[in-house]
């Protein structure tokens, strides 16, 4: 204890010792202007000490318009005043300073000058209003630098801080000091000062004597010239137009398509759904030319009217929108149906949702308002307009949009989600009263026969799309052929009109018999002979067949006591085991026709009864079973071993061996063949109780046209409608959800944007995200409130930035028509500067960062930008800013940058009498002046270098 309270003691003694020597005044410093001097020139100090290196591992503030500059800040206090000293330096300190390089901080561009201090007050203004404060301040900088021996010039701001006003100071060294000033002025320049002669003259009268005319002496002056332009915006009166014109169309209908005036983008193929504002909003040229010696006013007022061509160089920057695009887009819209799909777990039936008194949630009945009749109506009869057809779009297709399980762009579930998502607000109320009254219309096609319009009549079903498109495009198919069978009936009922006729003139009726098949002699058999010539075809379920010759050619010496009936020809020289004739291919019916529920219902029944030859037969058994009685038509001698050689070659195993150049298992026979063929069935075909031979022994001998057909399509079309009627809600959003984003992909990948390489492989991460995104949907892993839907969100947000890409480069691809290369080049900049944009915010735009290219033109290239510059209308002329010649194109330069400067060797001058030796061979910048201006705005910074 006691050692601790010894402890205690030693340590206070030695913090009162610390405080005493903190409170230690120096009274060499006699006043309050000289300490307040002493500690600008310790903070100084400690600047110099700890170099570019150390500032920026101490904290170092980076300005946002240099990658190169910045800064660090203390804060001082004289006079109960707060002062803030702010020292701008550059980390690397090598070479010249550009004169026009926009990286440049305000004072650099103004004053030459590249690492520098600037001392303010601590006010919200920020300025020294008083004169005299203002000096005083500049001098106390000037000496606590001249005391560290540092270079650096020191500026102070003054008057009213819209005026960028600075004073400022520069010790450089024994010999010279350098001395600042800025201003400007915001009304009222004088017309003298607008033009480049007059321009000139102010800078000599810096330097000439006040009883000299400039204009009748010449003074060697170094002149530099940049002029900035800005490609016209759209008059005041047209967008006023555009804007009533848009919200007139916006009352009426959000998908009007009568636009009064043309937009920029109306060929893009988005233009259909909504117009994006243009994300180029045009380009600003900037003219520049170099260093130049000018020795009269005569020579200026000569440059006052050269053409911008002769410039020495060109440089564009392109004028991007910081939130390119609009509000409105496929990503907006596709969150609103996110969010309806969120919803959709909330009821049983669609009818809920439509239903009020049936509504769970308060939200449903206060927000979610349902469209009005007559925008449904005008729905519906876009979407059900007759002759309308499935576009061929496989072409202008990307390569992985068919991983996405939706529907084809084009096809009618996809134009039914493309339109539900621009009504009104998208929610689960809309959109459950559009599917009801869709289902409906699909309905009274049906029942009347009339073709689905956006939907293939024909062909297989694409397994890979949605399944409710794939329900479309069977019942399609029924309602095609429900109308062929209507068809066919009314022509049977004349048929058999036109028989009876003629049996009452003739009173017999013969037939004729040939060794080819004819049709039965009875009206009916008419009737179905002529369905099957329109339907059937060669058998391509199996494998490969010998190909059959023509149906004439089985007329034989061999085979005229046989009929035939429903023969395609022979199959090559094929014998038949049994007799010696030519074995004949039947027509066969169509391949069955199944959607992916229907298969996975026949998987489930495989898996569950096991995977066994004979069962995956019994599946298959009705086919079979026709296949088996058309054969057997066309073959009336032939054996089961025949049909397998015909259907399953690979199941018959032939001794004979196999002519060169056969393209199937069965063995030519010629005349020097011995005949029966001899060969055996496979293993699997010749197990006891096998299938196919049961199925071969029940099969009648009948031709296609008098079998049942494979494909009710009366019981395939209501089980379509009823799966349409009573789809769950969640079921039906999640296929609207897939089929949306992947329309909408669609659409925007048929933008013609000259094929930008970044483009197109954004393009493809798109899909490829697209696809492992919505693959929990196509599962039916969904459920309310789960992390997908999180995902889903964040891939609009990713949505969103291509679509927003893609509109640039369209603008981009449309301004540069006759030079690509420039639209490409500005492009990937853009590119990479969106991507580190978009890699600091997750969730949308980050307004502070400013897209900034500057873009050299080539001399071929000039004449394209040159262009763009259209001479300016009536209405446009009267607003020109500038009064200063230098036109391009009938354009004035929106500003002007002048920069004047005059050297002189040190010797022999009127500064000293005297000029120390390190001096006398060098030339220095005695006068250098910055000029900044239009008509209502002109800005002068004067640097001037003494010796004193």
């Amino acid at each position: 204890m006691a050692s601790t309270s010894k402890m205690k003691s030693v340590v206070g003694d030695e913090a009162l010792e610390d405080e005493e020597l903190e409170r230690f005044n120096d009274f060499t410093l006699a006043s309050s202007w000289e300490r307040f001097i002493s500690d600008i020139e310790a903070v100084c100090r400690q600047w110099m000490a700890d170099g570019p290196k150390n500032l920026l591992e101490k904290g170092a503030i980076g300005l946002g318009s240099s990658k190169n500059l910045y800064k660090v800040k203390s804060e001082l206090k004289y006079a109960m005043k707060s002062y803030i000293t702010e020292y701008f330096f550059e980390t690397n300190n090598n070479g010249k300073m550009a004169d026009w390089n926009d990286t440049l901080h305000d004072v650099q561009l103004c004053f030459g000058v590249k690492d520098f201090l600037v001392i303010a007050p601590q006010s919200a203004s920020g300025v020294i209003l008083d004169t005299p404060e203002s000096s005083k301040l500049l001098s106390a900088v000037a000496i606590a630098l001249s005391n560290c021996s540092s270079m650096w010039p020191a500026f102070v701001p003054v008057h009213d801080p819209s005026r960028k006003a600075y004073i400022g100071i520069q010790n450089m060294g024994t010999v010279f000091t350098r001395r600042f000033e800025a201003d400007h002025i915001s009304s009222q320049v004088p017309v003298k000062l607008m033009h480049l002669e007059g321009l000139y003259e102010l800078f000599v009268s810096k330097f000439a004597y006040s009883t000299m005319d400039p204009s009748a002496h010449a003074f060697q002056v170094r002149f530099k010239l940049k002029l900035t332009y800005e490609t016209l915006a759209h008059d005041d009166d047209d967008s006023t137009q555009q804007i009533e014109d848009e919200v007139s169309e916006s009352v009426e209908s959000p998908l009007a398509e009568n636009h009064t005036r043309s937009q920029w983008d109306d060929d893009c193929p988005w233009s259909e759904w909504y117009s994006a504002e243009d994300p180029v909003k045009g380009f600003e040229l900037i003219a520049i030319w170099t260093e130049a010696i000018v020795e009269s006013s005569l020579e200026m007022a000569e440059l006052e009217n050269a053409s911008p061509h002769d410039a020495e160089n060109w440089i564009i920057s392109p004028r991007v929108s910081r939130t390119v695009g609009s509000n409105i887009g496929f990503a907006s819209q596709l969150c609103l149906l996110v969010d309806a799909l969120d919803m959709s777990f909330e009821a049983q039936f669609l009818e809920d949702f439509v239903s009020v008194e049936k509504s769970s949630t308060d939200a449903l009945k206060s927000s979610m308002v349902i469209p009005p009749p007559t925008v449904v109506d005008r729905v519906l009869k876009e979407l059900f307009q007759e002759g309308v057809k499935l576009p061929d779009l496989g072409k202008a297709e990307n390569k992985n949009s068919r991983i996405i399980k939706g529907a084809p762009l084009g096809s009618l579930f996809t134009e039914f989600c493309l339109n539900v998502l621009w009504i009104g607000n998208c929610n689960i109320r809309a959109i459950a009263l559009l599917w009801i009254e869709f289902v409906r219309e699909v309905r009274w096609c049906w029942e009347e026969s009339q073709p689905l319009p956006r939907m293939p009549d024909s062909g297989s079903i694409d397994l890979s799309t949605c399944l409710i498109n794939q329900k479309l495009q069977m019942l399609a198919i029924c309602i095609d052929k429900k109308q062929q069978a209507s068809e066919e009936f009314l022509d049977c009922i004349s048929s058999a009109d036109t028989a009876s006729a003629h049996m009452e003139e003739d009173d017999q009726f013969t037939v004729e018999s040939s060794n080819v098949w004819q049709p039965v002699d009875n009206s009916d058999n008419n009737c179905e002979s002529s369905s099957t010539r329109s339907n059937l075809h060669d058998h391509e379920r199996s494998p490969p067949k010998i190909e059959a010759k023509d149906v004439s050619s089985s007329a034989g010496p061999k085979s005229s006591d046989v009929v035939r009936r429903g023969s395609a020809g022979e199959v090559g020289s094929v014998m038949l085991l049994k007799l010696r004739q030519s074995l004949h291919a039947p027509y066969t019916q169509e391949a069955l026709l199944m959607t992916e529920d229907m298969h996975e219902e026949r998987l489930r029944a495989v898996h569950a009864l096991g995977d066994s030859f004979n069962f995956s037969a019994q599946l298959e058994k009705e086919v079979l079973y026709s296949d088996m009685s058309a054969f057997k038509a066309a073959n009336p001698d032939a054996v089961f071993e025949d049909f397998i050689r015909w259907h399953s070659p690979g199941d018959w195993e032939s001794d004979e061996p196999k002519e060169v150049g056969s393209s199937s298992g069965l063995p030519s026979v010629g005349p020097k063949v011995a005949w029966p063929p001899r060969g055996r069935l496979s293993q699997r075909m010749s197990e006891h109780g096998n299938m196919w031979r049961k199925i071969w022994n029940d099969a009648p001998s009948l031709p296609v046209s008098e079998q049942k057909p494979l494909l009710d399509p009366n019981r395939e079309g209501e089980k379509i409608l009823h799966y349409l009627e009573t789809i769950r809600p969640h079921q039906l959003l999640e296929q609207m959800v897939c089929t949306s984003f992947r329309a909408a992909a669609d659409t925007i990948n048929q933008t013609n944007y000259g094929r930008l390489k970044p483009m197109e492989t954004r393009m493809d991460q798109l899909y490829l995200t697209m696809a492992s995104t919505l693959r929990r949907l196509q599962a039916n892993l969904v459920s309310a409130g789960s992390e997908t839907i999180e995902d889903l969100r964040r891939l609009i947000v990713i949505f969103g930035r291509v679509e927003k890409l893609m509109t640039v480069a369209a603008s981009l691809h449309r301004k540069f028509l006759q030079a690509p290369s420039l639209a490409e080049t500005i492009f990937i900049d853009y590119y990479k500067f969106h991507s580190k944009k978009m890699g600091t915010s997750r969730t949308g735009e980050d307004d502070e960062m400013e897209f900034d290219m500057k873009l050299q033109l080539r001399s071929h290239e000039r004449q394209v930008i040159s262009n763009m510059f259209t001479p300016p209308s009536a209405n446009q002329s009267w607003r020109k800013v500038l009064s200063m010649g230098n036109l391009l194109n009938g354009h004035e330069p929106t500003v002007r940058e002048v920069m004047f400067s005059k050297r002189d060797r040190s010797s022999g001058n009127h500064y000293a009498a005297r000029t120390p030796r390190d001096y006398r061979e060098e030339e220095i910048e005695t006068y250098r002046m910055y000029i900044c201006g239009t008509s209502n705005d002109l800005r002068v910074a004067l640097s001037v270098a003494s010796y004193d």
